[in-house]
């Protein structure tokens, strides 16, 4: 594997993504981190995942250096993936707590919110959707994902505003259920994590996956109208220039 590392300890998976600074998720990462977790699933030996990055960031989200060099046809299928990867993010049965080890926007934050706890490292970094500033239309799918932690009115303004939120601000709005020392943030994310694997594992999926009902629903909908929107405004001149702006930006630094 080249974009992330796995140790298992306790039946407890640690999952740290590895792919350059920012952990942007480009093709790669995405079938590594989707195969990784559904050889999990299936291993009885595992009973819990955290998954982590590496500071001063979580995941940028998508890597649009990647993306933007994409023909008509690639671009389908990596939106096509991560429609997918999201829907299987959302529908795993076992216990997964994200511990965000700093910036964490757009789909590192997707990541995120499809784990069932967050734990995030103190200091200035940013979590939250921000596609709408960027030039990228907000499924459907994802706004039913920030609702189902924040609540629709909070995910509604926050999603047509692309407002990135800090530690302190995400912890009030529930989007981050604690916030910690960097140094703490590992071991914060077990004793979190600890609590769902001690109860009996069948009872624990079954609930989560009630629970979870609507939520993989709307994940798991035919989505290609929305995508054949998405796509559509993706290749938009308003887009286009959106995105240069933004590579401009990322190579300056």
């Amino acid at each position: 594997m080249n974009t992330i590392k796995v140790s298992v300890k306790d039946r407890l998976a640690t999952i740290t993504l590895d792919s350059g600074k920012s952990n942007a998720l480009g093709r790669e990462l995405i079938t590594e981190l989707d195969d990784m977790l559904k050889n999990i699933a299936a291993d009885a030996n595992i009973g819990g995942v955290i998954i982590t990055g590496k500071a001063p960031f979580f995941s940028a989200g998508l890597d649009l250096i990647e993306l933007y060099g994409y023909n008509e046809e690639e671009a389908k299928s990596f939106f096509e993936l991560f429609f997918e990867f999201t829907a299987n993010l959302v529908s795993f049965k076992k216990p997964m707590v994200a511990a965000i080890s700093g910036h964490s926007p757009a789909g590192g934050c997707v990541i995120a919110l499809a784990c069932d706890a967050r734990v995030m490292a103190e200091g200035q970094f940013i979590i939250g959707l921000n596609e709408v500033p960027v030039g990228i239309i907000v499924p459907n799918s994802i706004f039913q994902l920030y609702a189902f932690w924040i609540g629709k009115a909070e995910a509604a303004r926050s999603l047509l505003t692309g407002r990135l939120f800090s530690p302190e601000e995400a912890f009030k709005v529930g989007l981050v259920d604690e916030l910690v020392k960097n140094e703490s943030l590992l071991t914060a994310a077990e004793r979190k994590i600890k609590k769902f694997m001690e109860q009996e594992s069948n009872t624990w999926s079954q609930s989560k996956l009630n629970i979870r009902e609507e939520l993989i629903a709307a994940m798991t909908a035919d989505q290609s109208a929305t995508l054949e929107k998405m796509l559509a405004q993706w290749w938009s001149p308003g887009t286009r220039h959106i995105l240069e702006t933004i590579l401009a930006n990322l190579q300056r630094k």
